[in-house]
């Protein structure tokens, strides 16, 4: 083995071995294991979310394919259609200076699979960088053929069963995609706007009881007022009971409109009146189902006033006989405009009450940046209230789990209150909804043409237009884990595989898909989509801040595996801010954050860091820190192994056979193997990968590298020992390594492959040329080889060798100076564990003779430390130069003594304490009581050399 680990030498290699040789496929044998990758989108590259994700799947796949499950990692990606559209859009228009429709859909489309075929695969790339065991040679995509007709077959039976249908509802429109869009594809933005209160007349002559003849609303978008159709009231406020019935006229428009009494309206705020637009506002649109108010659309697809409004009932039936007339002078004014316009207008009509600033939230759309509409459109819906029942039920009667269980509150939340769906988007790239039209607007819905004149009869004459629209991302990924297998041909793969076992999943999708998939896969297999469903958190940066390209605070986790120079960071997080202030802010903060860069750390540390802070459900803060402190400990695990190969390699291990003698220290390691084992899988089980981790550092670190290594050089080392004891010891060596690396490979699979193909050979579970760490059998505990007297006895050794080095630290000993030392003040069991280990102590102690004291009275004076009830006694006559130590000590508590002083001095300032942040103030008090605590030990270690 090398001398250093470099994580860059070994992991492409072992990578590209794994894959050549087919490892990441099922392997036709035991039981089905089965996880559906979160397709992400094929636009996309890979970002500390997908890493932290990515790593939890790999690390479940791996674990259960050395149980010897049959396992699939199904891989795919989505074809992620507003995202795809606008980079190939942006492609075109910089290299041809065309847009979208100066080439046609047909032309535009084939580019789009010309960039998929170029460029589609970054994020696959970066998986296989992540250690992703996933089977590519089942690689899936969004719309390749198989899902088209399984997204397609699913539209046309729900269609048949009434459970899709058109409709004009109000939803999220982009003014600038020229689409609907998700909620999930909505940025709320807080904002200082503006809360104008206008004057809407009362018509007839009606006054209030209090004698005005005007209500006062108030809106933070004016431009809607040209829409309203009704003004409503809290039915339990006194000040409009008599009112309710009644009209107002609305301003600038002249159309009349009622007064409503609804709860929407709060007493409380501001006059206690809503103006009531239900074609521009999700709220007022349920406000408008209620009270059978029509809705009036005055906005263009551009978000511009029409000429004319629209107007229709609350089923987006057409309502002729309202008069929809609107102002000449707003026709065609955009939004923005039209709201200046109108405000001027009311102004000048005496009807502006009053401006006040608030601060309120605005939708912007994730992709264009541009203020989203709530805008009346003819959309597909899916009808989801018969869907949800049994959706819900799998969850209430436990065919479904989530992990953590709260996060099923959420789920039940949402699908309790649950809207129809609006799958239909305005755009190119997707799968085109397989419907067409006759001139007459006659919907046939089918899974092509010919399918559609068949059905009905249609004479081949009759001209068809299908359907410009397309669905929605969300629904084809619902179907992702029996579109994948074959559905809806009845295929061995899903047989075999479905229901999955688990999904690994952010809480933020759990409506968007977790919940959609459930309802399609019980509703067109039967089954549910997976058995279990574990909800991590969110990865932020090290203060708790989602990260953003806005903030800067953006870590890359390729960076993180192959280290990145600081000028080269510093681009990536500035180079394309708009604002140059914000981008001097970002890298100064870079700079003060990582002045050197960020190093190397290699795939294994940056998974093992994700684990060991994958909490159930809790958001992580990432902390690089516990990269650079992973990153020691791959060097710890290639440091002890290549002290095992250099003292097994060559030598005889038992492997042929022989008397084999086991110490205390092996039979030691050998029971806390088992332990470990056991306590990883239950981890495992539960899904406590945080467990999982720290179970195995804590073992690989403390016990086998810090004490067990140790304890062999006694045996490998000593001329005296026996062939049996030497051989014991090197075989425990070579066998607990090497189920130790058994146990990383999920978590750490590099370095523990590349360690094991030198170490697997010595232990006797190497098979030959071309075997892999990843197919060997997952440690299973022995309980027979658990040994709790080797475990009091290696922690009564522990104690004493620990207590010695304490003496040496406190009175400023020589760690290579042998002592004497004495025990004393013990049981039978301490005198029998001294003779047992005398040679142990003496080596990892570094000691001249350790006697036991019959009589602690006949002690000299001594250093003492205490294991249990017994006394570890280091004479000191003749050890140290007393004057000269007790010279230094007086030094460094008069050295303590003045940095007291000083942040006294400075916390006894009234005028620092009150004025300093109190971060600041505690960070100095905290410091306070630091050199404090030094003091004491300084002057406690001067009064016992002072006694000598």
């Amino acid at each position: 083995m090398d001398k250093t680990y470099q994580p860059e030498q070994i992991e492409s290699r072992w990578y590209e071995r794994w894959e050549a040789d087919g490892r990441f496929a099922p392997s036709g044998q035991g039981d089905p294991y089965a996880i559906m990758i979160p397709p992400p989108n094929v636009t996309g590259s890979l970002h500390m979310g997908h890493a932290f994700q990515d790593t939890i799947m790999d690390t479940l796949i791996r674990w259960r394919r050395m149980q010897g499950r049959n396992t699939l990692w199904q891989v795919g990606t989505d074809h992620a259609g507003i995202a795809t559209q606008m980079l190939v859009e942006r492609k075109v228009a910089a290299e041809e200076g065309k847009s979208r429709h100066d080439l046609g859909r047909e032309a535009f489309i084939d580019k789009v699979w010309e960039w998929k075929q170029e460029s589609g695969g970054h994020i696959t790339r970066q998986l296989r960088r992540m250690g992703a065991s996933v089977d590519w040679s089942r690689e899936r995509f969004t719309m390749d053929d198989g899902f088209y007709k399984a997204v397609q077959e699913v539209f046309v039976r729900l269609f048949e069963e009434d459970l899709i249908y058109r409709g004009k509802r109000l939803v999220n429109w982009d003014p600038t995609l020229h689409t609907a869009i998700s909620d999930l594809e909505v940025e709320n933005r807080d904002q200082q706007g503006q809360f104008w209160h206008f004057r809407y007349p009362l018509a007839d002559g009606v006054t209030t009881d209090a004698g005005l003849d005007h209500l006062v609303v108030a809106t933070t978008r004016p431009e809607t007022l040209l829409g309203d159709t009704g003004v409503a009231v809290n039915p339990e406020d006194p000040r409009y009971a008599s009112l309710v019935g009644k009209f107002v006229e609305l301003p600038l428009v002249g159309r009349r409109i009622p007064i409503v009494a609804d709860e929407h309206a709060d007493m409380e705020k501001g006059s206690g009146c809503v103006k009531i637009t239900p074609a521009h506002d999700f709220n007022d649109y349920e406000v408008g189902r209620r009270q059978g108010l029509p809705l009036v659309n005055v906005f263009t697809k551009d978000a511009a006033i029409l000429p004319r409004a629209e107007a229709f009932d609350i089923q987006g039936r057409p309502l002729p006989d309202i008069d929809t007339s609107l102002p000449e002078a707003y026709a065609g004014l955009g939004r923005f405009e039209a709201r200046e316009r109108i405000v001027a207008d009311m102004d000048a009509a005496g009807l502006l009450e009053q401006i006040e600033t608030v601060s309120n939230t605005l939708p912007y759309g994730d992709r264009s940046g541009d203020v989203i509409e709530p805008l009346l459109t003819d959309q597909w819906f899916v009808a989801v209230e018969e869907l949800a029942r049994p959706a819900i039920a799998a969850v209430e009667n436990g065919d479904i789990q989530f992990v953590p269980k709260n996060y099923e509150n959420m789920y039940f939340a949402w699908m309790r209150d649950l809207q129809d769906w609006c799958i239909s988007r305005q755009l190119w790239w997707g799968h085109r909804i397989p419907a067409w039209y006759d001139a007459e607007g006659n919907v046939y819905v089918a899974r092509s043409e010919q399918e559609a004149r068949d059905k009905h009869g249609l004479p081949a004459d009759l001209a068809l237009t299908q359907d410009e629209d397309v669905l929605d991302t969300w629904f084809s990924s619902g179907l992702w884990t029996f579109g994948t297998l074959g559905w809806p041909e009845n295929t061995e793969e899903l047989n075999t595989f479905h229901p999955s076992s688990v999904l690994v999943t952010g809480f933020d999708i759990i409506f968007f898909w977790v919940a959609r998939m459930i309802m399609l896969t019980l509703k067109f297999t039967g089954e549910v989509p997976f058995r279990q469903v574990y909800v991590h958190g969110l990865v932020r940066d090290g203060q708790g801040q989602k990260m953003s390209k806005s903030k800067g605070n953006v870590l890359d986790p390729i960076d993180l595996i192959d280290g990145i120079d600081l000028d080269a960071l510093v681009e990536k997080r500035t180079g394309n801010m708009m604002q140059p202030q914000k981008a001097k802010a970002i890298a100064k903060a870079t700079r003060g954050e990582f002045p050197e860069g960020i190093e190397p750390h290699g795939t294994d540390a940056l998974r093992f860091t994700f684990l060991s802070q994958a909490t159930t459900g809790r958001d992580i803060k990432f902390d690089m820190g516990r990269l650079d402190g992973y990153r020691n400990f791959c060097n710890k695990l290639w440091n002890a192994s290549r002290y095992v190969l250099m003292n097994a390699e060559g030598e005889d291990c038992g492997l042929e056979g022989g008397e084999v003698e086991l110490t205390l220290a092996d039979r030691w390691i050998l029971s806390r193997l088992q332990q470990t084992a056991a306590q990883v899988t239950r981890a495992m089980e539960e899904f406590r990968f945080d467990h999982a981790s720290q179970a195995l550092y804590e073992f690989v670190w403390n016990e086998y590298c810090d004490w067990y290594l140790e304890l062999s050089k006694p045996v490998l080392w000593d001329d005296n020992a026996s062939a049996e004891a030497k051989r014991g010891t090197r075989r425990t060596l070579v066998r607990v390594l090497e189920a130790i690396l058994r146990l990383a490979h999920p978590m750490m699979p590099y370095i523990s492959e590349e360690i094991w193909q030198r170490v697997a050979p010595l232990a006797g579970t190497f098979q030959g040329e071309g075997d892999s760490l990843m197919v060997q059998a997952w440690p299973q505990a022995d309980e027979s080889l658990i040994d709790e007297a080797a475990t009091r006895d290696i922690e009564w050794l522990k104690g004493v060798i620990v207590a010695v080095r304490n003496i040496r630290a406190e009175m400023n000993i020589a760690p290579g100076k042998p002592l004497d030392v004495l025990l004393t003040k013990g049981g039978p069991a301490d005198r029998e564990r001294l003779a047992a280990n005398r040679l142990f102590l003496a080596k990892l102690a570094k000691l001249a003779s350790v006697e036991w004291l019959d009589d602690p009275d006949q002690a000299p004076l001594s250093a003492t430390q205490l294991v249990g009830e017994m006394e570890v006694l280091v004479p000191m006559a003749d050890l140290i130069d007393k004057e000269a130590e007790l010279k230094r000590l007086d030094k460094e508590i008069d050295k303590q003594d003045k940095l007291i002083g000083g942040i006294e001095k400075k916390l006894s300032n009234e005028g620092f304490v009150a004025k300093a942040p109190a971060a600041v103030v505690e960070k100095e008090r905290g410091k306070l009581a630091d050199f404090q605590a030094s003091r004491r030990l300084l002057a406690e270690q001067r009064d016992k050399i002072a006694a000598l």
